[in-house]
Parts: C-alpha cells; structure tokens; sequence
C-alpha cells in the first residue's frame, strides 16, 4: 500500500480475521482502517484481535459488493488502499458445521454469511442435473460434471459434506482420483462460488474500487482460482487501456480514459518458505495497480 507513514484510510473488502489489518495499522500510525466482512464470526473474531488499535478501526457487516455504498455511508471517500482476498478463511474450512470442507463431516451449509436462507443443501439437492452440471463445469472447471451431477442425483437426498464428497469422488474415473489432489475438490469449489454468488459479487466489486479510490492509491486483489483471477486480470487491462477507438479514427470518439496503471506484470506468487508456512497459499496471486488521474 502508498505512502503508509502519510496515513488516510484503507479499505479491506474481506476482512477475515484482520491479519492484513494488523499489519497496515502497525507499519501505518497514522492511517484508518475499514474492514467489510459478512461472515459476523471473522467480525467478532477480528475485533478482538484488534482491539489494540483502538478507534482507528472501523468494521462493517456486508458483502464486499457494497464497497461504494459502505464508503459513501461512512463518509471516507476517496481512500488510500483497496483490498479484496478473495480466499476462504482457515477457520471456515477447519469448522466443520460451517460445511465447507469435503475431509470432514459436515451440514451442506457453505453460507459465508450464515443468515442468508440459500445454502449448498439447495444445490445439490434441489438443482436440476443441467444446472448442476453448469456450475460444477464452469466454477469447478470440472471434466467429469456431467457425471458428478448425475450421481448427484441419483444419491438425493444427500445430507453431509462428507457424503457428497464420496459420491463425487466415486462419480470420477479411478485413473483419474489417482492424481490431482482430493477429487472432490473442485466440485466443492463450484458449489461454494454457486452458494456465495462469489463471481457475480467480484465482477459487481472492480469497478468500485477505482471509483471509491483517491489517485495515487492502491487497489490490490488475491485470488486463489483461475476464474478469479482471469476477471480481475481484465478489468485491470481494460482499465488501463485509454481510448478504445478503432485505429485510424483522427480524433478520440470513445472518451475514455485509463483509470488505473497496473504494478504487477504478471502476479506475485507465494515463496516455497510461504508455502511451507501455509500451504493454503499455494494457489495464491496477487496482483494490484495504482489509481491515475483521468
């Protein structure tokens, strides 16, 4: 993040815990910090971990979708930082009644925010196999969704994340379970993205961080899946491509105008001792830009 030692507010869209917190606060003294969670366990859990701070700290129940909105109510527009880690925390998957995991037993549950009525128990056992077959294919980046939906359903009524997580796995070619990590997990992936709308929430999310963010800020953002990252690698091009006018045009048509200078080439990946630290990290990439004056 800039100029930390100057202050200004900074704006985590995914609080968790507060740990990206933590460490903007200790290395800025002067800055405030605004952490947007709708999971209220990571709210409770992170104001007493930073508790410390004191009223520098200002946290907010909603999805991370309603970042203009939440900037606007609180009064801090234009801010100095922008971030969206857009993993799912440690202890969502560890607690096995929040029913993300396929390793334990658990409710098909998977609601980031336990006070929405949707949960994964509507998917897999309300959707039709058509629809469970488009989001297992397209957030799962599943092979083998036709197959996982059809054992799916032919199981129903499936109770336990446990449970499905040995359908799904049976539903695969044994060559295949053989390699690639748990098989289930890229159907519990699309599950997931399906129950927390999570597409739909980050592609609502990007614009609104450069127009929430005061030029010479950051917006910086960690995805953990390859959907994730190839939206936000095209909103940052395309919002720091100027004019899209065809070649040829004399004079510019189109207005527009680069709002954002993108920092990171290519994304920044965790170290080995990273990885080594926490191996949830694997899949990470970071990338970020800075604010630009149209």
């Amino acid at each position: 993040m800039p100029a930390l030692a100057e202050g200004g507010v900074f704006v985590d869209c995914t609080l968790g815990r507060g740990g990206h917190a933590a460490l903007v606060l200790e290395r800025a003294p002067k800055a405030h910090f605004v952490g947007i969670d709708r999971d209220q366990a990571a709210l409770d859990e992170s104001r007493a971990n930073l508790s410390r701070f004191g009223d520098r700290v200002t946290l907010v129940r909603d999805n991370f979708s309603g970042l203009e909105a939440v900037v606007e109510r609180l009064g801090i527009a234009p801010v100095r930082g922008v971030l969206l880690d857009l993993g799912v925390s440690s202890p969502q998957l560890d607690e096995a009644d929040r029913g993300f995991s396929f390793r334990s037993e658990g409710p098909l549950d998977m609601r980031m925010d336990k006070d929405q009525p949707f949960s994964a128990d509507d998917v897999v056992n309300g959707y039709t196999v058509p629809d469970l077959e488009k989001i297992i294919s397209r957030f799962g980046e599943e092979r083998f969704a036709r197959r996982i939906a059809r054992a799916i359903e032919a199981r129903r009524p499936i109770t336990s994340t446990d449970e499905l997580g040995e359908i799904v796995k049976q539903a695969i070619p044994a060559a295949t379970r053989r390699t690639g990590g748990h098989p289930a997990r890229r159907t519990f992936q699309a599950i997931r993205i399906e129950v927390n709308r999570e597409m739909e929430q980050l592609e609502k999310v990007l614009p609104q961080t450069t127009a929430v963010t005061d030029v010479g800020g950051r917006v910086v953002v960690l995805t953990y899946h390859s959907l994730e990252d190839r939206m936000v690698k095209r909103f940052f091009i395309d919002s720091s491509g100027g004019c899209t006018c065809p070649p040829g045009l004399p004079v510019c048509a189109c207005g527009t105008q680069a709002s954002l200078r993108v920092l990171t080439r290519k994304p920044h990946k965790p170290t080995e001792v990273e990885i080594a630290e926490n191996p949830r990290a694997k899949s990470a990439k970071l990338r970020a830009a800075e604010r630009v004056a149209a």
